[in-house]
């Protein structure tokens, strides 16, 4: 299967603005590229890539006063299946979990796990540990965050939106990711391109997506409790603690977002797209 996605980002700045930008797809996504993957920057302007310490390619650009114009559009192969499912998979004690996992069960910025362990082991401190356990986490987060667009805010934890009980995909993740952590899973936040295929089209402008990785029988797993079924076609572009460390843009300045399109579809035909199987 083949998968059209890129997106086009305006920035409003007022002065030289040096900005983080976090916008390819993950390294190991590279070998599926069938065309160039290129970011383009209008008006043009120099910029350098580097991998951060959770192995995601950054780019770093000084964007002048007025109006930059940030474009990538590009064609990548993708296998069609859906999300994986395991229902063995095993819950690996703390004391035998890798060294470069442990940081995934601490507590971070948007996942406050010292305020939702008491919960966490009360809901599911009785349900089987491994792939049972990290789904019930999903299933209750799915059924607590009521989705709307109008919630979204940037500054919401985790233990926030469980209150709240509204949100976006990130606070989905979120909640998930710190109750997983307070259950002595890791888990971690993904973002990316998620598209409309085999399912039907949402009729909502689309967005980056959210949606995280529970690290269970020696592996990483893709969850999603904000959609809380197998989904087709995930492009990964970071992978972190929280939304704080995959952010797609970051200003040291001011820089106002002026325009914002993504989109991710499947290729049916030469010239042709589908927003649904």
């Amino acid at each position: 299967m083949e998968i059209r996605a890129g997106y086009e980002i305006a920035f409003q700045c007022f002065q030289n603005t040096p900005m983080a930008l976090m916008l390819s797809i993950e390294p190991a996504r590279t070998k599926d590229l069938l065309s160039d993957h290129r970011i383009e920057f209008f008006p043009e302007v120099a910029s350098r890539d580097y991998v951060d310490t959770f192995g995601n390619i950054c780019t770093r650009i000084i964007a002048p006063p007025g109006l930059i114009e940030i474009r990538n559009e590009f064609l990548i192969s993708d296998s069609g299946l859906p999300d994986e499912v395991v229902p063995d998979a095993r819950q690996i004690e703390v004391g035998d979990l890798p060294d470069d996992v442990l940081v995934y069960l601490l507590g971070s910025r948007y996942c406050d796990t010292q305020k939702l362990s008491d919960l966490a082991w009360s809901l599911f401190g009785n349900v089987v540990p491994g792939w049972q356990r990290v789904q019930a986490i999903c299933d209750y987060a799915h059924q607590r965050i009521a989705f709307g667009y109008r919630h979204a805010r940037c500054d919401r934890t985790a233990s926030e939106g469980h209150a709240e009980q509204v949100g976006v995909c990130r606070d989905f993740a979120h909640l998930a990711v710190t109750l997983c952590r307070c259950m002595n899973i890791p888990a971690r936040y993904c973002t990316g391109y998620l598209g409309d295929i085999g399912v039907p089209a949402d009729p909502a402008p689309m967005d980056f997506s959210a949606w995280f990785e529970a690290y269970l029988d020696g592996r990483w797993y893709t969850f999603d409790a904000r959609h809380n079924h197998p989904r087709i076609g995930r492009i990964v572009m970071a992978r972190g603690r929280d939304a704080a460390d995959v952010a797609i843009s970051t200003a040291f300045g001011t820089a106002q977002l002026a325009r914002f399109t993504v989109i991710s579809e499947e290729v049916t035909a030469p010239g042709q797209v589908s927003r649904a199987a």
